[in-house]
C-alpha cells in the first residue's frame, strides 16, 4: 500500500501536466480590450480624415492663383499634387490646417495675392522636399 501511494501521486501529477498541455492556450488568455469592430471603425475614421486632409490641400492648389504661382516658380503642378498622398498623416494634418487657414484668410482679404503666392510656393516646395527625403 505504501508503494501504491507514491505511484498514485505520480499518476495524478502526470495527468494534471498532460491536461495542461492539452488545454488550448487561448483558454487562459484574457479577452481583447479592443474589439475588431472598434479597430475597423478607427481605421475607417483615420482613412476618412486622411482623405479629407488631402482634399483640403488639393483645394488650395486648385485655386487659379496656385497654378500661376507654381508656374512662375517653375514647379510642376502635377508633381506637387501627386506627391501630396505620399505624405505622412501628421504632415498631411499640418499642411491641411495651413491650407484651410490660408484659404480663409485670403477669402477674408487678410492676406494679399502676393502673400498667398509665396505661401503656395512654400507649401509646394515643402511637399516636394518631404517626399524626396522619404524616398
Amino acid at each position: 500500500m505504501k508503494r501504491l501511494v507514491p505511484h498514485m501521486i505520480d499518476a495524478v501529477f502526470v495527468s494534471l501536466l498532460s491536461l495542461l498541455l492539452v488545454i488550448p492556450q487561448n483558454a487562459f488568455a484574457q479577452n481583447h480590450v479592443v474589439s475588431s469592430a472598434n479597430l475597423q471603425r478607427d481605421v475607417a475614421a483615420a482613412s476618412a480624415t486622411r482623405q479629407q486632409n488631402i482634399a483640403q490641400i488639393d483645394a488650395l492648389f486648385a485655386l487659379p492663383q496656385a497654378r500661376s504661382a507654381l508656374k512662375s516658380a517653375h514647379i510642376d503642378f502635377r508633381q506637387v499634387t501627386s506627391a501630396i498622398p505620399q505624405l505622412s498623416n501628421s504632415d498631411l494634418a499640418h499642411l491641411s490646417q495651413m491650407s484651410v487657414k490660408a484659404q480663409r484668410e485670403f477669402a477674408a482679404g487678410q492676406i494679399s495675392d502676393h502673400d498667398l503666392l509665396i505661401l503656395l510656393v512654400a507649401v509646394a516646395v515643402l511637399v516636394l522636399i518631404i517626399v524626396a527625403v522619404k524616398d
